[in-house]
């Protein structure tokens, strides 16, 4: 599993990778943290656009159009960065939403 987290310009401030977890997963949790952060939705969202048949979306310069990507937003739903997990659909993506969940808790949402 990777972890990366960006700030509200896309830039890298933590990223934490596990022994042995194979190396595009940095590259791809930074850029679906992009992609969360750009679009300002979660890049479960694009997917799902996809899926339904939004094909033009596969156009868009830079996307990761796969789930795992989440923007992070203070209470006045400004967004201030993005998390993004890479864990090959595994259980443990519901730990993305953990760490949202826990920034807003910071905040006091």
């Amino acid at each position: 599993m990777v972890i990366a987290v960006l700030d509200d310009g896309g830039n890298l401030i933590y990223l934490e990778r596990m022994d042995e977890t194979q190396l595009a997963s940095v590259q791809i949790a930074q850029g679906k943290a992009h992609t969360a952060l750009a679009f300002k939705r979660p890049t479960k969202a694009l997917e799902d656009a996809v899926a339904g048949g939004r094909n033009a979306i596969l156009s868009m310069p830079g996307a990761i159009l796969v789930e795992g990507g989440l923007p992070l937003a203070t209470p006045d739903g400004k967004i201030i960065g993005s998390i993004a997990l890479v864990a090959a659909r595994h259980p443990r993506m519901h730990r993305g939403k953990a760490g949202v969940d826990a920034f807003a808790k910071m905040l006091g949402q």
